[in-house]
Formats: C-alpha cells, structure tokens, sequence
C-alpha cells in the first residue's frame, strides 16, 4: 500500500472510535433511544477486513454496525444521524443503531436477530454464483451466533453449493454477558467450520495489518473458486453489550488488561515503527477526526425528523 492507505485506514479506525465515544454520551443524554451497541475495541477487525475487499464485494453484519458502515464509506454523519432517528440518517431515521445499510456501497446492512443474516449471505453468495459475478460476500457475526442454527444451515449450504463467502467470526469474548467457554463446547469458534469441510484459520482481531493480510489471502482464494472460508478474528469489545449492560459478567482488571492491546495503539507503533508516519502525522489526523465528528453531531441534531408520510414509504419494493 501507499503511505496515504495507511494513514487513511488510521483515519477509519480513530473515526469510528470517536462516533462512538459520542454515541454514547447522546445515549447519556437520552437523545438516541431504543438499543445502542459499541464498537469501541473492535475496529481493527472491520477496517481490516473492508480495507481488502474490492468495490463489488458485499458486506453484511449483525447489530454491531456502526463501524462496518463506516468503513463501508457511510459519512460519519449519516450514522449519527440514524441513531438520532432523523431524516437525513442512511436508513432515513428508520433503522437506527442496529439496522444500517446502504446497497450502493454494497453495505446489506447490519440484522438485529442474531445469526439470521447468515442465511442471507449464502443467499446473496449463491444469487452471484448464479449470475457469473466476480464478487465475494464478506459475513461478519459474533460469536454467539456460532451456537444458533441459522449459523449451521448457512455454513453447510455455502460448502454443499460451493458459494463465494468469507464467514468471519467476531470473537469478541462474550455473547451478550456469557462468556464463550461457558456457551459453546468448541471454544476455538473456527474448529466448527471443520464439521462442514471448511478451511478456517484464526486472527488476531486486535492487530489492524494481521486481519488485513488474512483477508487479503482468503477473499483471493474464495474469489479463484476455492468455495467458503471461516476466520474467526479473536477481539474484544471494551464497552458492555450495549448501553444498559451492568457487565457483572467480568472484572474491570480484565477490561484494562485488553485496554493496554488497544488496536488503535497497535497499529499507531506499526506506523511508527516502519516509518510510514511520525506521530505528528497521526495527530494531525486525529485532529481531522474531532472536527469531522464535531460537524457529524451538528448535522445528526440539526437534522429533521422523518415527516409522518414517510411510514408509508419503502414498505415494497419498487418495480
């Protein structure tokens, strides 16, 4: 990559970190109502993954979805927007936190029922097998997910139809307040892609340039023909579940220990370290960062609300 990819990928992942800082303080202030769920230490998994994929690759997610629109390309001020239920947001104030999409970008949005976009991503993997594309449908789901059976009907039909699907497991430690070794009997989440013959491998999902390199190579075998693969990318997510999370489940010592692998400072050493940037460059951009954000928070609140006709519309497709 140029010098410019990785400083704008810094760009992406300080971005989504500072969204979401401020997501949660509206939530405070009770200007976002309903669920609310953070990215706040996972961005490295997103951002790496999206940053290899190619235009016409599609993405798909659970409810974690602010930071995969994001990168996607969705203006930090849509996003707010959307939490802020406004007009001007990417669903039109319709979706909020957990159901952001745009196709345009190839972003098929994030699905609040847990595990049941799986499906759907074999679905849109077998529609371009069907039609000849060069395409790869990118499917990011917690681990949680891994233990419902939308996650298994997916991944054997993708094996069985030979389907053009990254399947990747954000490893985030817990589903909702319990922890994977008390969930699932395979706490490794890839060893379950072995019952259906498919190539796995594991990642660290806090190391922006390790989930990059593995996706870069998986999404090129997936897209010469070698069918489906499973990564699970191991991460953590700093903030509760979501915003009414008391987070009894673990101790504060275990939050601060992750907080010290932070992937935003991993991947400001790497820069550093290969000479790609000095720190005054990154501070410049996190300065850009807080103005792009400050102006996201203007918009999102300066936005209207979605006019009563507007519940009558987009209810079928057109044509």
């Amino acid at each position: 990559m140029e010098k410019e990819a990785y400083l704008d990928l810094y760009y992406q992942m300080v971005l989504i970190r500072r969204v979401e800082e401020v997501a949660s303080q509206l939530y405070q202030q009770g200007k976002i109502g309903g669920f609310l769920h953070l990215y706040i230490g996972q961005e490295a998994v997103s951002t790496g993954l999206i940053s290899a994929r190619k235009p016409q690759d599609r993405v798909i997610t659970a409810y974690r979805d602010h930071g995969v629109a994001i990168n996607c390309g969705i203006p930090a001020k849509e996003v707010l927007a959307e939490l802020l239920g406004k007009a001007t947001g990417v669903s039109k104030g319709k979706g909020g936190s957990m159901h952001m999409a745009d196709v345009s970008k190839n972003f098929w949005g994030g699905h609040a029922v847990v595990g049941a976009h799986l499906p759907i991503a074999s679905g849109l993997a077998l529609g371009d097998l069907y039609q000849g594309n060069d395409t790869v449908t990118i499917c990011m789901f917690g681990d949680g997910a891994s233990n419902i059976g939308y996650f298994h009907e997916a991944l054997n039909l993708s094996k069985v139809w030979n389907l053009p699907v990254l399947w990747v497991c954000e490893n985030n430690q817990y589903g909702m307040g319990t922890a994977v070794e008390r969930a699932s009997a395979v706490s490794e989440i890839r060893q379950k892609a072995l019952g259906y013959d498919i190539p796995n491998s594991r990642v660290d999902g806090m190391d922006l340039i390790a989930v990059r390199e593995a996706a870069l190579d998986t999404i090129q075998k997936i897209r010469q023909g070698e069918g489906p693969y499973l990564v699970e990318a191991v991460t953590y997510r700093y903030r509760g579940h979501s915003m009414g999370d008391p987070e009894r489940y673990r101790k504060a010592e275990e939050v601060k220990k992750w907080e010290e692998n932070d992937p935003i400072g991993i991947y400001m050493r790497f820069l550093i370290a290969h000479k790609i940037a000095v720190e005054s460059e990154l501070d410049e951009i996190e300065a850009r960062v807080e103005t792009e954000v400050e102006e996201a928070v203007q918009f999102a609140e300066s936005s209207p609300e979605p006019a009563p006709q507007a519940l009558f519309e987009h209810v079928y497709v057109e044509g």
